[in-house]
């Protein structure tokens, strides 16, 4: 069984809840024991930014951006894709803890040693 866990999330502003939940999933991940990454693509590289989550609050659920400062300082990794960053213009020194800006080969590494994923 692999020792590590994915969350791909293509979500933000546009679905908060599926935003939301992916951070849920992700913490449970990091409570279990697993080496977990959040993988943000296209629009869920928004998420990426400080102060973006700022104002999702699903009912239900702790405050997005308050999901992701425990991800994060919890040793989560958010991993935001390349150009789907830049292709929305956004500013790489305006991430949050936790986030680097990388391509997909760095997803697919993750992946290749059987880590399950869930996407959002």
């Amino acid at each position: 069984m692999s020792q590590r866990f994915c969350v791909n999330l293509t979500h933000a502003g546009d679905d908060p809840d599926r935003a939301t939940v992916a951070f849920v999933i992700a913490n449970a991940a990091l409570g279990s024991e697993k080496e977990t990454i959040v993988f943000l693509s296209t629009e869920g590289v928004r998420v990426s930014q400080a102060g973006y989550a700022d104002s999702i609050h699903e009912d239900g659920f702790a405050p997005l951006a308050d999901l992701m400062a425990n991800f994060a300082e919890a040793g989560g990794r958010i991993l935001v894709c390349a150009p789907c960053f830049r292709k929305r213009g956004l500013d790489e020194n305006n991430l949050v803890a936790g986030a680097s800006i990388v391509g997909g080969a760095s997803l697919v590494e993750f992946l290749s040693e059987g880590a399950p994923a869930i996407s959002y």
